[in-house]
């Protein structure tokens, strides 16, 4: 080759691409592989299970252009750089360019940086390595595996279930967690019991404000249960006349640490939570940003580390240029006395070298906020913050907890407890803290300056009865932590999988909660009695750590397949001789026929649910194939045409279900968020649920907690 050819550079993205070639400047050539080039084909298994599991790849239809300018391009360089994502997945892309190529091992390097900016790059094109075989495995490993699951099970769901299912090795066990999450919902008995609360002040002449305690025991036993209305009746009699008195007061100071910087899954979860981000929009948006945007005249510029990785490692240099924000921007005070370092507590981890952070602190979100759109801004900000943060000093909270004597004149006697906690110092909160998963009850008032023995009033007094709650459904953020906890899947692998099921419509997303279908449920099912390792929790973690040991070289992938197929393939036979079918699930309705006054059953099909007879798609006894669209009335009159109802109707392409009139197209009234049946307090208008347990107007700014 003649020595004026230049560099070739090779990508997954254009936006990628546009990025580096800025860094590399004219000696290099960019190009984009636009993802993967080729996989196992879509016709058959491409798994001989005969020869070690051998794959058979074939091009993807529509990179057989892109391939040919490739095999040109790397034709005419002198050096080929593989520079996709530092991941297996990335790993096994850039061995597939090499095979598609055709380049000699000596005409080809691979490149691996975790952000794309100056000194990363420049680092990553000094010491350029080869490809690393264990990553590559161990991606084929967990590509075959899926193709077993996928292509041996799914046949068996086509003849035993229904045609068009599919089973997956990770999805399979994601539904499971929910339907096992709904049964235990379905089968919750709520327990009774009631919450005392007395309304206290000091005596005159000091005029502080009122403070509630709440009845916790008795001196006999720390631990009161009230458990019906009789026992809090006589308990609320006693505390009306009693005579009360603080027994103690304790005042502890406190500190709050701030969490580590993201890794994939914390950042799907955040984003989740505070932005309804699914993980998949998180993922996509992420992506962006670490491949570069455009930001005016400093033209593309990658804004974040790579976004695949379960590390909090952050760099050094990092870390300096964060604590010297941190001292410039808040002060000395914000800036811990040493750096904090986080150790990684996922199980497996090892996707990544570093956590997701901006590549510099010094890019503010504000810097950057006129290049960005509003998805891309919210997303860069919350990275920027929680990265800050981690670095700043700890909150302080002084906790006040007042234990209270209620002596009635009876002789018995009761204790109450009132509890407040005050901020008395900001640290990394002044500029960020979590979001959580459940709604926080409303703060308390802090507490007068209280004394022991010092007497007190009794103000008011109530007993509410209360009951136990079942647990609460998953959402994307609670599903993803539950995944990684029980080290199911791994960080590229938690979008798709949630993705995946709700394509194929085993679960659905009703007010950010994951439900289950019935066809969900039904597949779950038939997956537990004949395939139970492909569902079982245990045996899929176990079987991802011998994956890692794939990539760590500590195990042959062959033979760790080996040992998944035998019993998977003892279980195929047997289904396919002892399963019988199951029937599609149905739901019965009050509704018949228009055609032959047979009854109806609801069905879910591919475009949602619909109107159909039990038989259907076969024949019943008169061949009435009569179908017909579903809408679910919810009980709430349109507000716009007074004449409709307000229905449940799906959207098939995003896959989520929406609300609009039933007289639609005459009324187009619609709204993401479910109706609530009360009207809006302050202007009469539809209310509807944004938030677990919270409404709000669709009209008016007004927002209230609302129980349904």
């Amino acid at each position: 080759m003649s020595t004026d050819k230049k560099n070739l550079v090779i990508v997954e993205s254009p936006a990628k691409a546009k990025t580096l070639a800025k860094i590399l400047g004219s000696d290099y050539r960019l190009e984009a592989s636009m993802g993967h080039v080729r996989d196992l084909p879509k016709s058959s298994l491409g798994v001989d299970v005969e020869k070690d599991f051998k794959p058979k790849y074939s091009i993807l239809s529509d990179k057989r252009k892109t391939i040919t300018m490739l095999k040109k391009a790397a034709s005419e360089a002198s050096m080929v750089y593989l520079a996709t994502d530092p991941d297996r997945e990335g790993e096994a892309i850039a061995w597939h360019l090499t095979q598609i190529t055709g380049l000699e091992p000596k005409l080809y390097k691979r490149v691996v940086f975790h952000e794309i900016t100056a000194p990363a790059i420049e680092q990553a094109f000094k010491k350029p390595r080869n490809l690393d075989l264990n990553l590559i495995n161990a991606q084929l490993s967990r590509r075959v595996l899926d193709r077993l699951v996928g292509y041996k099970v799914s046949p068996i769901l086509w003849k035993k279930v229904q045609k068009g299912l599919s089973a997956g090795r990770v999805q399979s066990v994601a539904v499971r967690i929910i339907v096992d999450r709904e049964n235990e919902i379905d089968s919750f008995q709520p327990k009774e019991y009631w919450v005392i609360e007395v309304m206290l002040a000091k005596q005159p002449p000091h005029k502080n404000p009122q403070f509630k305690a709440t009845l916790t025991g008795t001196p006999a036993t720390a631990k009161l249960e009230v458990s019906s209305k009789e026992q809090a009746e006589d308990i609320k009699q006693e505390l009306e006349k009693a005579d009360y008195r603080v027994l103690q007061v304790k005042v502890k100071s406190a500190k709050r640490q701030p969490a580590p910087p993201f890794i994939t899954s914390t950042l799907q979860q955040e984003a989740s939570r505070r932005f309804r981000f699914s993980a998949k929009q998180t993922m996509v948006l992420a992506q962006q940003l670490y491949e570069g945007l455009a930001l005016g005249k400093e033209g593309n510029t990658g804004l974040i580390t790579y976004m695949r990785t379960d590390s909090t490692h952050v760099s050094h240099q990092s870390i300096e240029e964060t604590r010297s924000y941190i001292a410039a921007n808040f002060g000395e005070g914000f800036l811990p006395a040493r750096a904090r370092v986080f150790s990684t507590a996922v199980k497996g981890a090892q996707e990544a070298h570093e956590a997701i952070r901006p590549t510099s602190t010094e890019r503010t979100p504000e810097s950057v906020k006129a290049h960005l759109n509003a998805n891309q801004y919210k997303l860069y900000q919350l990275i920027w913050q929680r990265m800050v943060a981690s670095q700043m000093a700890a909150a302080t909270f002084e906790n006040t907890t007042v234990e209270i004597e209620a002596k009635a004149p009876s002789k018995n006697r009761y204790l109450l407890r009132s509890y407040s906690s005050a901020n008395v110092f900001q640290g990394f909160l002044a500029l960020y803290s979590e979001a959580k998963d459940e709604e926080d009850e409303e703060s308390a008032p802090a507490l007068p300056p209280l004394e022991k023995n010092e007497e007190l009033d009794m103000k008011s007094l109530s007993a509410d009865q209360r009951f136990t709650k079942p647990p609460s459904r998953y959402t994307e953020a609670t599903l993803i932590k539950e995944l990684e906890q029980k080290g199911i899947g791994r960080p590229s692998t938690y979008a798709p999988t949630i993705s995946t099921i709700m394509d194929r419509e085993y679960i659905v997303k009703e007010k950010m909660q994951l439900k289950p279908t019935a066809l969900g449920t039904l597949v779950n099912s038939f997956l537990v009695e004949y395939f139970p390792e492909v569902v079982e929790v245990e045996f899929t973690a176990n079987m991802e750590d011998r994956l890692d040991k794939v990539a760590s070289g500590d195990a042959v992938w062959s033979e760790v397949v080996a040992d998944f197929y035998a019993p998977l393939s003892e279980k195929l036979e047997f289904a396919e001789q002892k399963a019988q079918r199951m029937k599609p699930p149905a739901q019965p309705t009050n509704e018949v026929c228009p055609k032959c006054g047979e009854p109806l059953v609801i069905k879910i099909g591919r475009f949602g649910k619909y109107l159909s007879h039990d038989e259907y798609p076969e024949p019943n006894s008169k061949e009435c194939k009569y179908t017909s669209s579903y809408q679910l009335k919810i009980g709430v009159k349109c507000p716009e045409c007074n004449q409709g109802e307000i229905v449940e109707k799906w959207n098939s392409k995003k896959k989520h279900a929406f609300y609009g009139c039933s007289r639609y197209p005459e009324c187009k009234l619609a709204t993401n968020f479910k109706p609530v049946p009360k009207p809006c307090p302050e202007c009469g208008g539809l209310m509807s649920q944004y938030r677990i347990k919270w409404v709000r107007c669709t009209k008016c700014s007004h927002k209230e907690k609302y129980e349904e």
